[in-house]
């Protein structure tokens, strides 16, 4: 499993690079994120483009990741400033059409890999054909603002449905790597983050975010550092998905229908509370 951590910091940056993370992702998505998550518990990052280099001057072995804003009148502009501050990757969050996807390979033209962020249902529903296209060389599943696009109660309860199980076969099948959504500690989160890694282990996700409990909103090293025993963690994660990848069948399957019984308590829970409220 490769991990994302989610920092335009860049002694932060090369700490996590040092501790194993695969990639550095530096988030400049604004346009449209507080109206759609406002008012939920998201995390709405707040980086700087002129933060890409430092960070890409900061590490040795990580690779930066850059998510932009969706299109908008000024994205050849956001995608040009993003390569040449030197991102290796380009992420495209909430486009909801194949052509989309197609202007923005058009654009950044193999400067950088291109990484399509599926969280809307018409990325969701022409992923057969985003996999096929030449400059993408990955895709990141996006849990989130798909679960909002399609009204669901709790974000893993596209891990419970079926929708993420059909779309990790449609790009198994293509040959394109792929990653889902983000994950907490192994003892934190309200799915364990066990039980989510046991669906990344079936399901052959290659990539995941580490989400809050990681990088614990801090701002500095050594707040980050007062916060968690990254290296600690990190190998815990290791350690349980080596296990994972050794259970048999019915050790699968049990985890799959457990994992269907903790995210159905949840979303029913979500639903109450919104129906009370």
């Amino acid at each position: 499993m490769k991990y994302l951590f989610i920092t335009d910091c860049p002694e932060i940056a090369k700490y996590v690079d040092h501790c194993g993370v695969h990639c550095i992702f530096i988030d400049l998505e604004l346009l449209g994120k507080v109206e759609r998550q406002g008012g939920r518990d998201t995390v709405i990052s707040h980086h700087k483009v002129e933060n890409i280099s430092r960070v890409k001057d900061a590490i040795q072995n990580a690779e930066v990741l850059v998510r932009l804003n969706p299109l908008n009148p000024q994205s050849s502009v956001e995608i040009e400033n993003a390569l040449d501050q030197g991102a290796d990757a380009l992420m495209l969050p909430m486009f909801r059409s194949l052509e989309e996807i197609e202007w923005f390979c058009n654009q950044v033209n193999s400067r950088a890999r291109v990484v399509p962020l599926v969280e809307t249902i018409g990325a969701m529903n022409q992923l057969d054909q985003i996999v096929q296209l030449p400059d993408v060389s990955q895709i990141h599943i996006g849990l989130n603002d798909l679960h909002l696009d399609m009204e669901l109660n709790f974000m893993f309860e596209l891990m419970s449905n079926g929708i993420v199980d059909n779309m990790s076969e449609i790009c198994r099948n293509a040959g394109i790597p792929f990653g889902i959504g983000g994950i907490s500690t192994m003892d934190q989160g309200l799915v364990s983050g066990r039980l989510v890694l046991s669906a990344h282990a079936r399901l052959g996700s290659e990539w995941v975010i580490l989400s809050r409990s990681f990088h614990q909103l801090a701002s500095s090293l050594s707040e980050l550092q007062s916060k968690i025993n990254l290296p600690m963690e990190l190998q815990k994660v290791d350690e349980v998905y080596a296990e994972l990848l050794k259970r048999t069948d019915f050790e699968i399957e049990q985890d799959k229908q457990l994992l269907c019984q903790e995210v159905n308590k949840v979303a029913s829970n979500e639903m109450a509370e919104r129906n009370a409220s």
